[in-house]
């Protein structure tokens, strides 16, 4: 598959993949929102997804009325209880009858809880994790930066999962070999920095197969991950300072300010998100995410449902 290098382009992939494969079902908890119904009927007539809505029925008949959707497309599950809303739509991808577990309005925590419910939900038995994917105008390539939504401050063994569910997803949107930068404040190993150190040993754990298909490389500054010039500069000769596909945050606060500085301050950038590393792909979205966004996440989560079969 040609490599993805804008989200416009994820798009066009998820189409011509969904043509070949055939579409995907999402199961969407809570899903009272005419603008999340706008991005999933924009899907719908884009080959790329069938729906499973579990919610309110009139409600949800409601919103799908102000989407300017028919409610005849859609496959529809009352539940009035928001806890029990998660419940019931996961429970439709553990099944295998859905192939996405999405989030609609429902509280974050128990949309969660629904994925990682223990009889019903998405356990993997590794690290869940999750990935913000920017395209920045200027840049060749979609850049991916985990984990700024989901785990806090990862260990080592954590950050080596992350690593690798990362690498996953870059190579399910064609990336054949992603480039690795393992973020830190300097490019300098320092006892006295432990991210520089867990760079270290992540590099390592790489080059002993234990982190597969990528290069990874750390510590690095942003510049030093992104800019060729300012790179060459500081005499850093890796393949891949200047050239990372994947940015490796030390903790939540780095990936989220750095994910959330790509959509506010790069002026005609796109951003999308989805969870990885969960039995099935997991669309996080935030309830003040436009439908563009939502709609990006959802091909994302395709792209990835087909990647793992």
């Amino acid at each position: 598959m040609e490599q993805v290098r804008s989200l416009s382009q994820l798009v066009d992939e998820a189409r011509k993949l969904c043509a070949e494969k055939g579409k995907k079902r999402i199961s969407v908890a809570m899903a009272e929102d005419a603008g999340l119904i706008s991005a999933i009927e924009e899907a719908r007539k884009l080959g790329l997804v069938e729906a499973t809505l579990v919610g309110n029925l009139d409600k949800m008949r409601a919103c799908i009325q102000e989407a300017g959707a028919n409610e005849d497309d859609y496959n529809l599950i009352e539940e009035n209880n928001e806890a029990k809303c998660g419940i019931k739509a996961v429970t439709e991808v553990s099944s295998k009858r859905a192939d996405i577990y999405m989030k609609g309005q429902l509280h974050t925590d128990n949309f969660l809880r629904g994925m990682l419910n223990k009889e019903v939900g998405l356990r993997s038995g590794k690290v869940i994790s999750h990935c913000y994917f920017h395209h920045v105008p200027g840049y060749d390539r979609v850049i991916f930066v985990s984990d700024g939504a989901f785990n806090m401050y990862p260990d080592i063994k954590q950050k080596a999962d992350i690593v690798q569910n990362t690498v996953n997803f870059a190579r399910s949107l064609g990336v054949e070999c992603p480039k690795v930068a393992v973020l830190c404040a300097v490019e300098m190993v320092n006892p006295d920095m432990p991210c520089t150190m867990d760079a270290c040993a992540l590099v390592q754990m790489n080059q002993r197969g234990q982190i597969k298909n990528c290069i990874v490389d750390g510590p690095l500054a942003l510049d030093n991950a992104i800019d060729e010039e300012a790179a060459r500069i500081k005499h850093i000769n890796s393949p891949v300072a200047g050239h990372a596909d994947v940015i490796i945050a030390p903790q939540i606060e780095v990936g989220n300010a750095l994910s959330k500085s790509i959509s506010f301050f790069a002026k005609g950038s796109e951003t999308a998100g989805l969870i990885i590393g969960a039995a099935a792909p997991v669309v996080l979205t935030s309830r003040a995410d436009s439908p563009r966004a939502k709609l990006l996440s959802i091909a994302g989560a395709v792209m990835l449902s087909h990647h793992q079969g």
